[in-house]
């Protein structure tokens, strides 16, 4: 008998990307379940009018809520998705094609990401491997917010699957810098939380890695402007995380 599947998504004010990420899925899904933290746009009308389960909980963290819409789900076999992303049709042709016979536990798929308009094909950006179709039964979200990740179980391999999750991220360059400060306020907090601790060193040295790598090792300068761009945003956050790190230390003592 064939395996059923539950996508899962996790939701706050998504009204511009929520049905383009479930129309993605609705011919491979079993189970379209969105876990809303009480919204107030029109996000859990047009879930809804898609077929979406929708259930509201107040927001407890990344990592907390993608556990927690797993923990909902009706089936163990798990398709988890950002708001923002969507599959492309190759991924969806390979999700379907495993679906009839699953021959292992986890599958990884490489994740685009579409800037201001245009596909990043190269940089620390692409290809971004993602564990995100999952038996729930050997694996749970972890990581560090709000870095979360796919965490297996020991002796649990991942098979890759062709084709790409496509990551809409970023509408303009002010979003992605008021990210960048919530995003690094978030990380700050829960390194400070888990006993990390930075140095003055890494407030200069760590950013100009992160640029050094995305521009340059990762040839994200093939990307053009916005390669650049990105690569000056990612510098930017490694830069916030540290000294509010830092901060967060000094002022504790």
């Amino acid at each position: 008998m064939m395996e059923k599947l539950s996508v899962v998504i996790i939701t706050y004010n998504e009204e511009k990307n929520i049905a383009r990420c479930i129309d993605s899925v609705k011919t491979l899904a079993d189970e379209i379940l969105i876990l809303d933290s009480n919204s107030n746009d029109n996000t859990v009308a047009i879930a809804e009018s898609r077929g979406a389960i929708v259930k509201q909980e107040s927001f407890k963290g990344f990592i907390q809520m993608k556990n927690r819409a797993v923990q909902l789900a009706d089936n163990d076999y798990i398709l988890s998705l950002d708001a923002d992303e969507a599959l492309d049709p190759v991924l969806a042709d390979s999700i379907r094609k495993v679906k009839e016979n699953f021959t292992f536990q986890a599958y990884r798929m490489n994740r685009c990401t579409n800037y201001c308009g245009q596909f990043i094909m190269h940089g620390t950006w692409y290809p971004d491997k993602k564990i995100r179709l999952f038996d729930r039964r050997i694996a749970h979200w972890g990581g560090i917010n709000p870095h979360d990740k796919i965490d297996l179980k020991e002796n649990i391999t991942a098979e890759q699957l062709r084709g790409d999750i496509l990551h809409y991220s970023y509408y303009s360059i002010a979003e992605h810098v008021a990210q960048n400060n919530k995003f690094s306020t978030i990380a700050a907090e829960s390194l400070f939380t888990n006993g990390k601790r930075t140095r003055l060193l890494n407030i200069i040295i760590n950013p100009l890695w992160a640029f050094i790598q995305s521009y340059f090792i990762k040839a994200g300068i093939l990307d053009g402007l916005f390669g650049f761009v990105i690569a000056i945003q990612i510098s930017h956050m490694t830069f916030l995380k540290h000294i509010k790190l830092y901060l967060l230390w000094k002022s504790s003592k």
